[in-house]
């Protein structure tokens, strides 16, 4: 009987199949917790990509062009925080996680600031998620955690000082077409529509009658259709000022004349440009300024004292470019001339590139629009004095120092030449844009 028991029992104690049931039970309580940590992590992770995608469209949305605080930017004086802005993004954030559940927002915060140019938003969130397997150690919710920023460079704040040569010889007529009638209508073969008071049958009036556009037609057009193409530009209402210059109504009153201050109202300015017009002479040669009504080294210090010190591009401080739109050749005394003088110190020669320099010295840029001065091979004087230096046909080259010395004036990327084939209009809106594109990158 005693070998019998001592047999069972070592045979029990040798017996190994009921210890896979043992191992078992105890290897599922770390196993059910790995796998419910993957569980509730990856469902934590599902809901922070939601919140994470609210909080950025928040932030974006809250320096988007459209949005209450990019507009409340604008009209911002000095830098800092922006309150419409943050409540638009905690509107944005609350409307993207609208029907999302699962989770505990425990806070958003946005904050949306201006600093110079520049709009910046960032909205931060914190989010408690309950766990379904984690809580057999211990863990019953998961925080979770995501920021977002984004920024918007604001429009900057311009000023456009127009300064449009109106001289005698802005009245030559605009294509070679016209150029044609005139000459073919003139007993001198002459293309220019010169605007003499003191004949009421000159070419000016001659012009109209034949119904040829001269220069000064097609550059008022054209600064009119510049203060739409400016208007539909804007994000602000006041984003854009213009101010109009030219060169005198007369060779009486000759010398840097106002006919529109500075001002936002571009619609205003439009009407304005309607009054651009030819500079009137009292007959040839006349006793005010003997025919020497192209006066650059006059004009452009003056402008240059009329331009205030440019800005950063802010409401209160605004860039400022000189848009100046000329056929680039001077008439005036000028002892200190480039050229041979003709008589009395008169002076014709292409402009001085230094008067430009002064101006862009000060930080103010120039936009330079060239109407290409025309070749005149039927005028003697033109031939005499003014060919030499206008041997290129159209567009900058080592023979037209016309030209070369436009585009010297002009700052850098600013410079646009129209030829008699192509439309000032155009080519005064696309310069316009420029200058707002380069105004971006420099600011």
């Amino acid at each position: 009987m005693r070998a019998v028991f001592r047999t069972t029992i070592r045979r029990f104690a040798r017996d190994r199949r009921g210890n896979i049931a043992v191992i078992f039970a105890l290897a599922c309580v770390p196993l059910i917790t790995v796998v419910g940590c993957a569980v509730d992590y990856s469902r934590a992770t599902q809901i922070r990509a939601k919140l994470q995608a609210a909080a950025d469209a928040a932030s974006v949305g809250a320096v988007a062009k459209a949005s209450p605080g990019f507009a409340a930017a604008g009209t911002m004086t000095s830098d800092g925080g922006i309150p419409a802005g943050v409540t638009d993004a905690k509107n944005i954030f609350n409307a993207n996680v609208a029907n999302l559940t699962g989770y505990t927002l425990n806070s958003v915060t946005p904050t949306v600031v201006k600093s110079g140019s520049t709009v910046t938003s960032t909205v931060a969130f914190s989010a408690s998620i309950k766990t379904m397997f984690l809580g057999v150690i211990g863990k019953t919710a998961l925080t979770m955690t995501g920021t977002s920023t984004a920024t918007a460079s604001m429009p900057l704040y311009i000023d456009f000082y127009l300064l449009l040569d109106n001289s005698p010889s802005m009245g030559v007529a605009a294509t070679p077409a016209d150029v044609t009638k005139m000459v073919n209508n003139t007993s001198d073969k002459c293309a220019f529509a010169c605007h003499d008071y003191n004949d009421s049958n000159n070419y000016y009036n001659l012009a109209k009658t034949l119904g040829v556009t001269t220069r000064i037609d097609v550059l008022r057009s054209a600064t009119q259709s510049l203060m739409d193409t400016a208007a539909a530009s804007e994000t602000y209402s006041n984003q854009f000022r213009m101010a109009i210059y030219d060169f005198g109504a007369s060779s009486k009153n000759i010398g840097l004349r106002a006919l529109f201050s500075l001002s936002a109202s571009l619609s205003s300015a439009k009407t304005a440009a309607g009054g651009i017009d030819l500079m009137g002479v009292y007959g040839n040669n006349d006793s005010y300024t003997a025919d020497k009504d192209t006066q650059f080294s006059t004009v452009f210090p003056a402008i240059n004292s009329a331009i205030t010190a440019p800005g950063a591009g802010t409401s209160s401080a605004p860039l400022k470019y000189l848009f100046f739109v000329s056929d680039g050749v001077a008439d005036e005394y000028n002892t200190g001339c480039s050229k041979p003088l003709v008589s009395g110190g008169r002076c014709q020669s292409p402009i001085d590139v230094s008067l430009c320099t002064t101006i862009k010295n000060r930080g103010i840029k120039i936009a330079v629009l060239y109407t290409t001065y025309l070749q005149l091979p039927t005028n003697s004087w033109y031939m005499t004095y003014i060919d030499p230096f206008n041997k290129g046909p159209f567009g900058p080259s080592p023979n037209s120092e016309i030209a070369d010395n436009m585009q010297s004036c002009a700052s850098p990327g600013l410079y646009f030449e129209v030829s008699p084939t192509q439309g000032i209009s155009d080519a005064m809106n696309a310069l316009f844009r420029k200058a707002v594109a380069d105004a971006r990158i420099s600011g």
